[in-house]
């Protein structure tokens, strides 16, 4: 896939005239439809006037190709850290909410079990010892004290994860560091449910985190990785088409 002119076709043409003549005129030309500008992004003659001028250190530096492909991954990164922080926060207000209401869904839970039962039986499913049920009937005896512990950290989990999701969205750098060193210090709990019990969501959630840490870490060379943050800028410059015609020059 050429990612530059798909960044193109749904954002527009980048095009810029630099001050320096000899610079200008190679991404300069007159056609017959009047006067064409390079695009800084995918490099074709866009017909019209330009966008912006100035020097050509203030260009703005256009990200290109695989510089377009991972801003695409880090926002579904994005998009799946917010939706899990929504997830996570509904849950932490559920459990506030039966904090309140224990004794009586308590009651109710009881009082209706009965009517599943010959549903339960005929596709073979004992409610008597049911775990599903013990599960149930254990969240019931818990304090409200505790259900209250539960709930503030399903909170702050919930905004951890929605400010991962924001900061990833904007594409932030800190928001990269912040996404790798949080979703790290998770990945022992979770081998650890892996561990009491196997589940293919546990294992796929599991291999998801540990694949966006490693990624997070090598392609945007974090922690000094790859020459760090001074490297990733260089390597962004160097795919620069701006920077290209100007060595050229």
């Amino acid at each position: 896939m050429d990612w530059n002119r798909r960044a193109c076709s749904r954002r527009g043409h980048v095009t810029y005239a630099p001050d320096e003549a000899g610079l200008r005129d190679r991404l300069h030309a007159d056609t017959p439809q009047g006067e064409a500008w390079r695009c800084l992004r995918c490099g074709d003659y866009a017909i019209g006037p330009v966008a912006a001028s100035g020097p050509a250190d203030h260009a703005p530096l256009v990200p290109r190709g695989a510089a377009i492909r991972d801003r695409l991954v880090i926002r579904v990164l994005a998009v799946e850290r917010f939706l899990r922080g929504l997830l996570i926060a509904a849950g932490a207000f559920a459990v506030f909410w039966f904090r309140d209401s224990q004794a009586n869904l308590h009651r109710v839970f009881e009082s209706d079990l009965p009517l599943f039962r010959p549903l339960a039986d005929k596709f073979g499913y004992d409610l008597t010892d049911s775990p599903i049920v013990d599960e149930i009937r254990k969240s019931f005896t818990l304090s409200h004290t505790l259900l209250l512990v539960i709930s503030a950290a399903l909170l702050a989990y919930a905004l951890i994860e929605l400010v991962e999701g924001v900061g990833l969205w904007l594409l932030k750098r800190w928001a990269e560091y912040f996404t790798v060193v949080a979703t790290a210090a998770f990945l022992p709990l979770e081998i650890y449910e892996l561990a009491e019990k196997v589940t293919w969501l546990r294992i796929g959630a599991l291999l998801f985190n540990i694949a966006a840490v490693v990624y997070l870490l090598f392609s945007k060379r974090l922690f000094g990785i790859r020459g760090g943050a001074k490297a990733a800028h260089a390597a962004l410059l160097g795919e620069s088409l701006l920077e290209v015609e100007r060595a050229a020059v």
